[in-house]
């Protein structure tokens, strides 16, 4: 035993995890937004911090109202997190209108002042599966000036990617390529064209980057899974691979497949299968 005049040894340190914050809606639901996201975080061992944009009221069915936060209070959010924390990766989802846009690309800037190489992540999201709208048509003029190009990623589901571009949506691999090329030489970022949408059970997800470099990620239909959340649980899932520093391609590559096997394997509640984050 020590003696009454020994001290204890120091206990040791935690370890350090890398910090994301995510900019995006509440999902009451839990499958999708922030709820996803924080989920998301977690399992790829990144501690996550969140800016709350909107209230939604929800579940994996539809949408039934929607409560926008002041921006004011949306930048202050970010701003405390960030005043505490040195961020190593941000990523956004639900927006909804011009003055959270705004918002949202001033904190953006501010971060890019302290840490030019910050990796944001930016999912487009605009309608939901539903059919519900998640951001307001005089928004998106805000969103591709003030904050596409401060992306790092763009994230694009087929429906959002036809709206990006002003055509139909793909139906065809071949399509999805020529479009994923068409919004990289667009919008200059990286693109992650997702092809979830696509009428088949072989789906392919396609990664075209700023140098030309082209990826697809494979993976087959999971019917047994319900998919709501799927798009916020990739690309936070990637934010947080790109926080450990993996580089783009990698850290896509690591998301993709962590979110298969959380679809492969379902969790169970209220007599569905829902994404399992912890597979």
């Amino acid at each position: 035993m020590p003696s009454a005049t020994q001290q204890p040894a120091p206990r040791p340190a935690p370890p350090q995890l890398p910090v994301a914050l995510t900019l995006a809606g509440s999902d009451s639901g839990a499958g999708a937004g922030i709820q996803a996201d924080l989920l998301a975080f977690a399992a790829n061992d990144v501690y996550g911090a969140t800016a709350i944009t909107c209230l939604t009221a929800q579940n994996p069915d539809g949408v039934s109202a929607v409560i926008p936060l002041p921006p004011s209070f949306v930048l202050e959010q970010a701003r405390q997190v960030a005043r505490y924390f040195t961020l190593d990766a941000l990523k956004t989802g639900m927006l909804l209108n011009r003055e959270i846009i705004a918002a949202t690309a001033t904190f953006i800037r501010e971060q890019r002042g302290r840490n030019p190489r910050i990796p944001l992540v930016l999912d487009p999201v605009m309608v939901a599966t539903s059919g519900a709208r998640l951001l307001d048509p005089d928004a998106v003029a805000s969103l591709l000036g003030e904050l596409f190009p401060l992306a790092t990623l763009l994230t694009p589901n087929l429906d959002e990617a036809a709206t990006l571009l002003g055509k139909p949506a793909a139906t065809t691999a071949t399509e999805m390529f020529a479009d994923a090329r068409a919004l990289r030489k667009k919008f200059g970022a990286d693109i992650l064209l997702k092809g979830g949408h696509l009428p088949s059970s072989h789906l392919r997800d396609i990664l075209v980057a700023r140098n030309g470099a082209e990826h697809v990620f494979h993976a087959q239909r999971h019917p047994d899974a319900n998919t709501h959340g799927s798009g916020c649980t990739l690309a936070a899932a990637i934010a947080a691979q790109l926080a450990h520093r993996k580089p783009l391609p990698d850290a896509v590559a690591a998301a993709h497949a962590y979110l298969q096997a959380g679809m492969h394997s379902p969790i169970g509640a209220g007599g569905h299968g829902f994404i399992a984050h912890f597979p």
